[in-house]
């Protein structure tokens, strides 16, 4: 069966729902993926009335005054003009393309925003996390514990940070080895900034 692809302003507008279920007060990933569950879409969730709202688990009359009120559809169109001028991403929990082992978390964020051209469902990945002031010892460790894994090639994940994390990404890639880092943060700021060159 065929199916009509989408045109741009409807993926903006379907994109504009996704993300501005997110800045909502008061929902976070969990209630946001129970309000999508109930009423279909992230769109049908902003176009249901108050009093059915109302009626879903764990939202009560406070949550869904945020929802009918929301107005910062502003805010939102700038993340999605930032994401289009600087090559982000950005993945809905429900795209086939979001990492699947995340999805198998109860609590993972509703939208993704991604840069650059890992895999972010390979085969095999292993996660190198640890102090930021590690000793030499600890960084001789990092570093030959990923020349190892050169044979299986794995995806290194880390988290960008100062120490073990840096160290494990570096490795990564001075092995030809495929790595992705993990920021606590957005896309429009790099920390440690030090780190932007990564």
């Amino acid at each position: 069966m065929l199916t009509k692809k989408k045109s741009n302003t409807e993926h903006e507008s379907d994109l504009k729902y996704k993300i501005a279920l997110t800045m909502v007060p008061k929902v976070g990933h969990l209630l946001a993926k129970k309000l999508v569950a109930y009423c279909g879409s992230a769109e049908a969730v902003f176009k249901e009335k108050k009093s059915a709202l109302i009626r879903i688990p764990n939202i009560g009359p406070s949550i869904a005054q945020n929802i009918n009120a929301f107005k910062q559809f502003k805010s939102v169109e700038f993340e999605i003009n930032f994401a289009a001028e600087n090559g982000i991403n950005v993945l809905y929990y429900l795209d086939e393309t979001y990492p699947y082992r995340l999805k198998e978390c109860y609590d993972a964020p509703v939208i993704l925003y991604t840069k650059g051209k890992a895999e972010l469902s390979p085969k095999r990945v292993i996660a190198v996390v640890g102090t930021r002031n590690p000793t030499q010892y600890g960084r001789e460790i990092t570093e030959r514990l990923i020349q190892e894994l050169v044979d299986c090639n794995v995806t290194i994940v880390s988290g960008m940070a100062y120490g073990v994390d840096i160290i494990g990404h570096k490795a990564a890639l001075q092995n030809q080895l495929n790595t992705i880092g993990v920021l606590a943060h957005g896309l429009g700021t790099m920390y440690p900034a030090a780190h932007k060159s990564f």
